[in-house]
């Protein structure tokens, strides 16, 4: 073992050489670097293990506890390696860093004076007066963080903070600080990296998950919200914030989900009661009430219900005008309602919100082809039926025109030619709408009988009056007339 662990040493002292050891960092380590720390752990942990009394053994795994990002293990090692030794002046000198990192001011400061006293070379003597005088700016600098916060002037606080956390990165409560100065200035979302590594720092920081999964909840993002307060339980099961918590995000959670899964399947109404429970659920947040306004105008414009889509989805815009979803779906109820300058208007603010969304594209040329469409011929107006009738619907207003139209009904030449012209239209109207591949195409902003828009210009259905005259206004499927009209 103790010659294949001096072969060890002999790569590591390798690694020193070409600049990879860096004690003030977390170095990140390629593949065979890492294997090589832990065959050295195993080989440094035999020898101190074997040997209590083996200083450089523990000064030697200690190196390797922090090349690895392992910093409590490391000032174990090396406060074993200062008790055996107590002039060894490398090892306080790192112990000493280590400290100053973890914000334990005056035990870094015993081992830094403690070098000084211990006939350091020049480059130790120099080192450690550099950290002794930054030791007291940082308290000097701590001093003016609390009183600022006693003060609640938290941005002041939150400057001073940032300083001192740039070298303390390893203080708990530091970091707890900071994240309350954040709260206090109404910006949570930048307290949640403090509290994460406040967690990790402290054992058993319960009340770190607590507030984290408290600022997601705030925040609308009952996933992750979820997530943290069961790890605040895993340690320990009756906290009673963190459990009071859970129930609650537990239950939004479930509607949440439930509602999303009716979208998916496109039960519309189940997914706006279930929105509807969200709310009563969480009346509290506001972000939750707007959420569910939001996919509540999801599903009544995807369930054709245009009036109130429009209404809902003005509430969600009034609180959030750049919301690319609520305007996206006010858009496509808007086209319900012929309403296409004002369709357009909100796709293009979508677009210039979410530059590189294809339904917002698509939807935007849509709606433009739809408003050029509605300036030549809409049949949809035609027959005075809104874009989501049905065929029925559609036959039932045929008929009622094609009645009141027919040319037999009139007298004089001009009125006949008049009549001709609007049960052209009627009849056009009912052959585009009650064909479903013909509709769809018209709906997607495309005249079928336009011959403009047909590739080679010649238009089977631009038909004249005569031409119509083979079809019953009052038939169910538009089949040839029962008798027919003589004109003088």
């Amino acid at each position: 073992m103790f010659v294949s662990c001096t072969g060890v040493y002999a790569s590591l002292e390798s690694v020193k050489v070409a600049g990879s050891w860096n004690f003030d960092q977390e170095t990140t380590w390629t593949v065979w670097a890492l294997k090589l720390d832990l065959m050295l752990i195993v080989c440094v942990h035999l020898s101190a293990e074997g040997d209590s009394e083996n200083y450089i053994a523990y000064y030697r795994r200690a190196t390797v506890y922090l090349a690895m990002g392992k910093s409590k293990a490391a000032i174990r090692d090396l406060s074993k390696v200062v008790e055996l030794k107590q002039d060894f002046t490398s090892a306080r000198l790192q112990r000493g860093q280590l400290l100053l990192k973890q914000g334990k001011f005056d035990e870094a400061e015993d081992d830094f004076k403690n070098v000084l006293k211990s006939n350091p070379s020049n480059n130790e003597e120099k080192e450690a007066q550099t950290q002794l005088t930054k030791s007291d700016e940082l308290q000097r600098l701590h001093s003016q963080a609390l009183s600022a916060y006693q003060q609640e002037d938290y941005g002041a606080a939150i400057s001073l903070l940032d300083e001192i956390l740039a070298v303390c990165v390893w203080d708990a409560e530091l970091r707890e600080l900071r994240a309350e100065c954040y709260i206090k200035e109404g910006e949570p979302s930048k307290a949640i990296s403090d509290l994460k590594a406040a967690a990790k720092l402290k054992n058993d920081n319960t009340e770190a998950f607590y507030k984290i999964s408290k600022i997601y909840y705030q925040l609308g993002d009952h996933e992750l919200s979820l997530s943290e307060v069961r790890e605040c339980l895993k340690l320990d099961q009756d906290h009673k914030q963190c459990f009071s918590l859970y129930k609650q995000v537990k239950k939004l959670n479930k509607q949440i989900e439930s509602a999303e899964e009716f979208i998916r399947e496109g039960r519309y109404e189940d997914a706006i009661s279930k929105y509807e429970s969200v709310m009563k659920t969480e009346p509290e947040v506001p972000i939750y009430s707007t959420r569910a306004k939001e996919r509540i105008c999801h599903c009544l414009s995807k369930n054709q219900q245009a009036t109130e889509a429009i209404k809902l989805c003005s509430e969600v815009l009034q609180l959030e005008p750049t919301n690319v979803n609520a305007l996206k779906d006010r858009a496509e109820a808007y086209l319900l309602e012929d309403m296409y300058e004002e369709a357009i208007k909100d796709y293009e603010t979508a677009q210039a919100n979410s530059e590189n969304d294809q339904q917002i594209r698509e939807g935007l040329e849509r709606a433009q082809r739809m408003l050029k469409q509605s300036q030549k011929r809409d049949y949809y107006k035609i027959l005075g039926v809104k874009r989501n009738a049905r065929k029925q619907e559609i036959i039932k207003a045929y008929r009622k025109l094609a009645s009141q139209w027919h040319p037999d009904n009139f007298q004089s030449e001009e009125e006949k030619k008049k009549a001709e012209k609007k049960f052209i239209d009627i009849a056009a109207a009912k052959e585009v709408l009650t064909d479903p591949e013909m509709r769809r195409k018209f709906d997607a902003g495309e005249d079928p009988l336009d011959a403009e828009s047909q590739q080679g210009g010649n238009n089977p259905f631009h038909r004249s009056w005569n031409t119509w005259q083979g079809f019953n206004p009052f038939g169910s499927g538009g089949g040839p007339f029962t008798f027919k009209f003589h004109f003088s």
